[in-house]
């Protein structure tokens, strides 16, 4: 993986299925990161080759339940995200899945209670000895690319010195998201932050933090210096966010969407969370629309509200 000047789709869970990776990239993502799966689900998965949609599956055993999918258009450029709190359960997960994906990225930033209580996402940022065990060992055992991402510290000092406690593990990249854990999205990003990490480390460094146009692409580079550019809710909100011909029309984006969620038989919890947060940005869940979408409990009733009924027919009637 080459992670210099890059545009990089940023790890959202719910939003970061197959569907919208692939949209992602079609607009013009260079890396694409699905959601973050925690090791101790991922564990209770078996990998299945899904001919009929031509993917691979990561299915829960004894269930249905499709808790990672990726396909071959994907394969150079689709960063599994693990959230992990132990080093030997996190080299165990990632056996199962890297040599399908470009790269497996340790999440050290996630700053939900879920996350923080099972010593997982941005828990270890207090934990350098453990974020040294599980980066060390994924690098010593795997062929597969190892990351992570991480979240700014109490203080600019505090972040330097853990991010280059994190490049002497020998990861190729790093990427950081310019919020603190107490920080919420409406929180300005602090990209001179960013910055001090970029100037501090020799390796490739992606920064991450509102970019809601593709000019901020531009903007947060000049900024920081870094080498390459996550985007997360920019992207959520209108995947061609990373068209350098400038953004498509909400709508038509949305409705690609839909048909890649049906082309792949994405989940429709999946898709009916992303689908609201696009209303909820552009217009408002109490309008037919949003009201329609919470209703849907199937992909057909999503192909009916968005008038694609003729192409749910024509994809189903022609799996394998």
């Amino acid at each position: 993986m080459d992670y210099r000047d890059k545009l990089v789709l940023a790890p959202m869970v719910r939003v970061g299925t197959l569907p919208f990776r692939l949209l992602a990239a079609e607009y013009g993502a260079d890396i694409t990161y699905g959601e973050e799966i925690i090791d101790h689900k991922f564990l209770k998965c078996e990998r299945v080759i899904n001919e009929s949609l031509g993917t691979t599956d990561f299915v829960e055993k004894g269930t249905d339940n499709v808790v990672f999918r990726t396909c071959p258009q994907e394969r150079g450029r689709v960063v599994f995200q693990m959230g992990t709190s132990h080093a030997v359960r996190a080299l165990k997960a990632a056996e199962i899945v890297c040599h399908d994906v470009a790269a497996i990225d340790i999440n050290m930033g996630c700053p939900k209670a879920f996350s923080i209580s099972g010593g997982m996402g941005a828990a270890l940022l207090s934990k350098p000895e453990l974020i040294h065990d599980i980066l060390t060992t994924l690098r010593r055992n795997l062929d597969t690319t190892v990351t992570c991402k991480i979240r700014l510290l109490k203080t600019p000092k505090d972040t330097v010195e853990l991010a280059r406690r994190i490049e002497k593990t020998g990861v190729p990249a790093l990427a950081v998201h310019g919020r603190k854990i107490k920080d919420r999205p409406r929180d300005p990003a602090k990209w001179d932050e960013i910055a001090d990490v970029v100037s501090a480390l020799s390796i490739p460094v992606i920064a991450n933090g509102d970019v809601f146009e593709y000019e901020d692409f531009k903007r947060i580079k000049d900024a920081t210096g870094a080498a390459s550019v996550m985007v997360a809710r920019g992207a959520m909100w209108n995947a061609s966010i990373f068209s350098a011909k400038g953004k498509t029309p909400w709508e038509d984006v949305k409705r690609e969407y839909v048909r890649k969620s049906i082309l792949w038989d994405n989940d429709v919890k999946s898709t009916k969370h992303t689908l609201k947060e696009m209303i909820m940005h552009y217009s408002c869940l109490e309008l037919p629309e949003g009201k329609g979408v919470i209703k849907c409990e199937t992909s057909a009733d999503l192909a009916r509200l968005y008038g694609e009924e003729d192409y749910y027919n024509f994809v189903v009637s022609n799996r394998k």
